[in-house]
C-alpha cells in the first residue's frame, strides 16, 4: 500500500493506520512474562548481546501485573493525550510465542476478547514459530488482525554470530514464508550501527527485505546499554559508533532502496536514558526523525526511488 506524499517521502505507520482504521491508533506495550530460547539454553545463553534483561521490554508493563491491568494503566495515559484513539496491544518483552500452544491460547484468546482493541502485535523470534502455533494465529487472525514482528537485525552471518543472535538467515526466511502462507502480517526489525558493519553492509540488509514478502519494517539505531553484554564489552574495548549524520545518511539510502509498499514503522530507537552508554544523540528521537525528513526533502528522495517505484 503506497501512502507516500509530498509531506512524508516514505510510507509511515501513522498514515497506514489512519487509512486502515480511519482513526488515531496507539500501541500499548505489554509484558506477558515470556522468556527466550536464546537465554534459557535452548538456543543459547545470555540472549543477543545488545538485549537488556527485560528483553527489549523496558517500556512495557511489569510482568507481575495482570495483562489487562497493564493495558488499562497505559491506555489511561494515552487517552489523556489522544481522547479518540483506538488501541493495539503490543506483546514486546522477550519472545512472545515461546511457550506451549496451550499457554499461548490462554494469553491471546483473552487479549482478543478485549472490546477496546483493533489488533494484536506480537514480537518474537523466527525459531519460536512452530507449525501448530502459526496455525493457531492464522485462525485468531480471522477474529482480529494479528501482526508478527521478527528480529532480523542483519543479513550478515558474521555479525549475527558476533551479537549472539542464535538463528540463521535460512530459519528467518522459512518463518516469513510460513507466516505469509497463513496470511499473517510480518514486520521485520533491522539495526544500523552493529559492531564493525559498514554502510554498504547495512544497505545490503535493507535491500534484502525486498526479496521477502513482508508488510513492515522497523529500522533501529544500535543502542549500547548498561546491563548488557555489548555494553560491558564496549566499555572495555570500544568499537566505532555511528554519528547522527552517518545514521541519517544510511537510513535515507535504505529508504530509497526499500519497496514503496513496505510500511515503515520506526526509524529511530528508544532506550532508557539512564542506561544509555552510546550513541548519546539517540536521546533526542524527534531530532533524529526531523533530520531524516529534512534530508529526504533536500535530496528530493522518496521511498523506493532507486527502484523506480517511488510515486
Amino acid at each position: 500500500m503506497n501512502l507516500i506524499n509530498n509531506e512524508k517521502h516514505y510510507n509511515t505507520l501513522s498514515a497506514y493506520y489512519k487509512y486502515k482504521y480511519k482513526n488515531k491508533i496507539a500501541k500499548v506495550s505489554l509484558n506477558a512474562g515470556f522468556s527466550c530460547p536464546n537465554k534459557d539454553g535452548k538456543k543459547g545463553f545470555g540472549g543477543c548481546s545488545y538485549c537488556t534483561p527485560l528483553g527489549s521490554g523496558d517500556f512495557a508493563g511489569k510482568s507481575t501485573d495482570d495483562l489487562r491491568n497493564q493495558f488499562d494503566k497505559i491506555k489511561c495515559i494515552m487517552t489523556n493525550k489522544w481522547p479518540d484513539a483506538k488501541f493495539i496491544p503490543y506483546l514486546q518483552a522477550n519472545s512472545n510465542t515461546y511457550a506451549p500452544l496451550c499457554k499461548l491460547k490462554e494469553i491471546y484468546d483473552e487479549i482478543a476478547s478485549w472490546p477496546d482493541i483493533v489488533g494484536i502485535s506480537i514480537a518474537t523470534r523466527c525459531d519460536c514459530l512452530e507449525d501448530d502455533k502459526i496455525a493457531y494465529f492464522k485462525e485468531l487472525n480471522k477474529r482480529i488482525p494479528i501482526q508478527i514482528e521478527l528480529g532480523l537485525q542483519t543479513i550478515h552471518e558474521k555479525t549475527a554470530n558476533l551479537i549472539n543472535r542464535g538463528h540463521t538467515l535460512e530459519e528467518f526466511n522459512l518463518a516469513v514464508k510460513k507466516l505469509r502462507a497463513s496470511n499473517l502480517e510480518v514486520v521485520v526489525h533491522i539495526i544500523n550501527g552493529l559492531p564493525y558493519e559498514t554502510k554498504d553492509m547495512m544497505i545490503e540488509t535493507a535491500k534484502y527485505l525486498n526479496s521477502l514478502d513482508i508488510q513492515g519494517v522497523k529500522i533501529h539505531s544500535l543502542l549500547i546499554l548498561n546491563n548488557t553484554k555489548m555494553g560491558e564489552d564496549f566499555l572495555k574495548n570500544p568499537f566505532p559508533i555511528l554519528s547522527l549524520e552517518e545514521y541519517v545518511n544510511i537510513v535515507v539510502e535504505q529508504i530509497r532502496w526499500l519497496d514503496k509498499n513496505i510500511i515503515i514503522h520506526r526509524l529511530a530507537a528508544d532506550g532508557v536514558i539512564d542506561n544509555l552508554i552510546e550513541p548519546k544523540w539517540t536521546i533526542k528521537k524527534l531530532v533524529v526523525m526531523n533530520e531524516i525528513d529534512k534530508a529526504m526533502r533536500c535530496l528530493n528522495a522518496y521511498q523506493g526511488d532507486y527502484l523506480g517505484n517511488s510515486l
